[in-house]
């Protein structure tokens, strides 16, 4: 950096927030640092394809895991968001314009990582006429290309405003289509002020309308003000939207100038989370205190592909 180049803000939209108390995280939520080899390979491999990951732009409590696993979730459309959602770590602000080059370079990665399974997510691109939609199914189309045994779940914004942009999405037929509602929509205004709740509820049933073979997931946070009665009506909403896997972790703030917590939930009410949800009829639930929407995703796509089939056979008794 030049000796006058003043550094950009990450958060400018939060600068002048009053700061908010960061509460210390009871023993449920502390998890041990992992440094694997696999881990710094990982963060090389990112490193050399000139790659953005979720993983480290959000903060993942989960990272080092993850990575030890040689698993990343790849960010696509660059690193800064068109949204300031008050909960969210990633940069925001104007983005550069999309690299051409980079649904090859995310194929080639997952190439060298050896995924069976992998969570592509991206930025909001609310500047762009399509939301970004035609990049992401580029980078489907080439992850397949390069990947044929490789199964791919997209993690999608909500595309407002677009019109029918999505469908390029559906199109390229990822295997799971994740987007997530984040909160229960008593708290959007505070939470996710540039979203709506029912088009994100609708960009779900959209997705399976259009191809009843998808997965469908989406994921929630709680500790944000929820109570336990709306994230059941969640549930509800989701499940008459078809959604197939849901889930739900804690929220926990960035800095000072995010969303405040309003408290930790308990291993005991995430249990109770997911038993209520696996009753409504989710084929597949996630519901702990460090879930997030790409924790163990390819064992959970194993599963869903199982309980689907265990339905269906369920249903062809006589």
């Amino acid at each position: 950096m030049k000796m006058n180049q003043i550094p950009r803000l990450r958060h400018p939209e939060k600068a002048h927030k009053p700061d908010s108390a960061i509460p210390r995280k009871p023993s449920w939520i502390r998890k041990k640092k992992i440094e694997s080899a696999e881990y710094y390979e990982t963060r090389r491999l990112m490193r050399d394809h000139d790659l953005v990951t979720v993983c480290e732009e959000a903060a993942c409590p989960n990272v080092g895991e993850c990575w030890s696993k040689r698993h990343a979730t790849m960010m696509i459309m660059g690193e800064i968001c068109t949204r300031g959602c008050s909960f969210c770590n990633v940069s925001t602000g104007r983005p550069d314009a999309l690299d051409a080059f980079e649904p090859g370079r995310v194929a080639a990665a997952v190439k060298k990582l050896g995924l069976r399974h992998v969570v592509i997510t991206s930025v909001d691109r609310d500047d762009l006429a399509d939301g970004g939609a035609g990049h992401i199914a580029q980078t489907i189309r080439a992850v397949r290309h390069q990947n044929p045994g490789t199964t791919v779940e997209v993690l999608t914004p909500d595309f407002l405003g677009k019109g029918d942009a999505a469908d390029e999405v559906f199109d390229a037929a990822p295997d799971v289509f994740n987007h997530n509602l984040e909160t229960v929509p008593r708290l959007y205004s505070t939470v996710r002020p540039g979203a709506r709740y029912y088009q994100s509820l609708r960009l779900l049933d959209d997705a399976k309308r259009a191809n009843p073979g998808i997965f469908t997931k989406s994921g929630l946070m709680v500790g944000l003000g929820e109570t336990m009665a709306e994230v059941k009506q969640v549930m509800d909403d989701l499940r008459a939207a078809n959604v197939d896997f849901l889930t739900v972790g804690q929220y926990l703030q960035p800095t000072a100038k995010h969303h405040q917590i309003d408290r930790f939930w308990t291993p005991d009410e995430f249990a109770s989370l997911e038993q209520a949800a696996r009753v409504k009829g989710f084929l597949g639930v996630s519901a702990t205190p460090l879930t997030r929407s790409s924790f163990h995703a390819d064992e959970d796509f194993a599963a869903l592909k199982q309980a689907r089939r265990a339905t269906l056979l369920a249903r062809a008794q006589p």
